[in-house]
């Protein structure tokens, strides 16, 4: 096997998912474009020497369709020779892709590829590419479906977390992201997004809100109430029937942001180091992904790192720093919990509860992160992870080189 070394990363900054979000103007080819852009010119590549670009999408339909990878390495002005793939493993997908482009190194079928994802919220609704999974009746009668806020309160419901767990959760995420851009921990990262006259629309990520309190959280109604309501507690109770009544906590306050933003990881083997002249900066370890319960839908990162950590003779105290992806505050929480983890440990940047979940391009943007922090604190070694829908779990082990 070929070691799959990371040579560099960006992403860019998340503008809110909505029709006033900073970002909105862009699409989302144009935003992985930019991406993919930056990586070129930072790294002075000559991009012939990429044999793929992979890029993960949550939604994949209209303009985040037809293999948005291969269009966005065109238009970023990519050798024709770059091949294109586009992924959808839900949450997870631009970790997938770059699992899969570090997997395609590793076996000796390519020398270098980009792994990464892009999603524009704001332009792509979520749900906009609802399957058999939630819309064909048998499917979803035969599977509990129930959507992830009613997975995310059965989280909190059956272990316990309380209004005031989650909302304290989403407050220390907010001072952790607070923190970090006050620090400039993501400056070598983050790349401004132009629009088409080349004028910056956005440096940096717009939905934070520092001033989060716990007085001002707790004034906001649970989100997920009507929903449950509406026949998905019933559902969700039928599946777990130990429990008499679902405890509504997650709000738009400790639930992960809607978000537009796009991430790329550049990955190669040692002789592509050779010839662009950079040294690596980490190595892809291992990784894994697997299935949970599909009605909580959620609970996956915990069975997908236990794997992962076996599967690699390691156990929790050997990762220096973890990265999970804040869908809902008691996701992180039940992983913290389960794996009795050092919550410092955990997120030290903050995450999506602060600064957004742009789903198809999170994986990338967590596992950067991940990388700068462990060279910031002269570190060795993190775990990237996600929850991803119907109950399917990622997660990657990396090390500094």
């Amino acid at each position: 096997m070929t070691d799959a070394f990371i040579y560099d990363h960006v992403r860019t900054p998340r503008g809110r998912g909505r029709p006033d979000g900073s970002l909105h103007e862009i699409s989302s080819v144009r935003l992985a474009q930019q991406v993919l852009a930056a990586l070129a010119e930072r790294n002075a590549l000559d991009t012939a020497l990429i044999d793929d670009v992979i890029m993960g999408c949550a939604q994949p339909v209209g303009e985040q369709g037809g293999n948005i990878a291969r269009a966005a390495a065109l238009l970023a002005g990519y050798a024709e020779s770059v091949a294109g793939q586009q992924v959808h493993r839900f949450c997870a997908s631009a970790l997938e892709a770059v699992n899969a482009a570090a997997a395609q190194i590793m076996t000796g079928q390519h020398d270098a590829a980009i792994g990464g994802g892009v999603e524009s919220m704001s332009r792509t609704a979520m749900g906009a590419d609802s399957g058999a999974w939630s819309a064909d009746p048998w499917v979803a009668y035969h599977n509990y479906f129930a959507p992830q806020g009613i997975g995310a309160d059965l989280i909190a419901t059956l272990d316990g977390f309380s209004r005031a767990d989650v909302d304290g959760f989403a407050v220390e995420s907010q001072r952790r992201a607070a923190h970090a851009w006050q620090n400039h921990h993501f400056d070598k990262s983050v790349v401004p997004v132009r629009d088409v006259a080349g004028d910056v629309v956005l440096d940096r990520d717009e939905f934070m809100r520092p001033d989060t309190t716990l007085e001002g959280l707790g004034k906001l109604q649970p989100s997920f109430v009507a929903m449950g309501q509406g026949g998905f507690d019933t559902v969700a109770l039928h599946k777990y029937p130990q429990i008499e009544a679902i405890n509504h906590v997650h709000t738009g306050g400790n639930s992960s942001g809607i978000v537009d933003g796009s991430a790329g990881v550049l990955l190669g083997n040692r002789e592509f180091g050779l010839k662009i002249g950079k040294k690596p900066r980490g190595r892809i370890k291992a990784f894994v992904s697997m299935g949970s319960e599909p009605t909580i839908m959620l609970s996956a990162p915990v069975p997908t790192t236990q794997k992962l950590l076996k599967r690699c003779g390691m156990q929790t105290k050997d990762i220096d720093l973890f990265e999970i992806n804040e869908a809902f505050a008691a996701v992180v929480l039940r992983y913290i919990r389960a794996l009795d983890l050092d919550p410092g440990k955990v997120n030290a940047n903050g995450g999506a509860i602060a600064m957004g979940h742009p789903l198809g391009a999170t994986g990338a943007i967590i596992l950067g992160t991940a990388l700068d922090e462990l060279e910031r604190r002269d570190l060795n070694c993190a775990l990237i992870t996600l929850c991803a829908g119907n109950g399917l779990g990622t997660a990657t082990i990396i090390e500094r080189v």
